[in-house]
């Protein structure tokens, strides 16, 4: 069973940084496909930024491609979001999610489950 848990939000100036950690209860984390999503007041859940247990490769959201970059470390059963130039936008609760097996990041989002708590990022001056 998939468990995760995000960390590393916070407050930040419009054109700040922050990098988000995705960490995992398991020792096998390279077998999934981990997807960053965030959820604003009011809106629905998108998603931002995913990285692929096939071949590493990531997909991003055209929100957010050229500014976020998702990387993972297998050996620490963790997963990142490092965002850059974030814009007020930017501001709401993050979550990672997982999808089991062979998969392939092409910007479909439904697959993903065993949602973490969420972190906030708040982007205000």
């Amino acid at each position: 069973q998939l468990e995760l848990v995000e960390s590393g939000g916070g407050l930040v100036d419009p054109g700040g940084s922050l990098r988000l950690s995705c960490s995992a209860s398991i020792s096998t984390l390279d077998y999934y496909a981990i997807g960053w999503f965030r959820q604003a007041p009011g809106k629905e859940r998108e998603g931002v930024a995913c990285i692929s247990s096939s071949d590493g490769s990531t997909f991003y959201a055209d929100s957010v491609a050229g500014r976020f970059t998702i990387s993972r470390d297998n050996a620490k059963n963790t997963v990142y979001l490092q965002m850059n130039s974030l814009q007020p936008e930017d501001t709401a609760v993050y979550y990672c999610a997982g999808v089991v097996g062979y998969y392939f990041c092409s910007g479909y989002w439904g697959d993903f489950r065993s949602w973490g708590q969420g972190t906030q990022v708040t982007v205000s001056s």
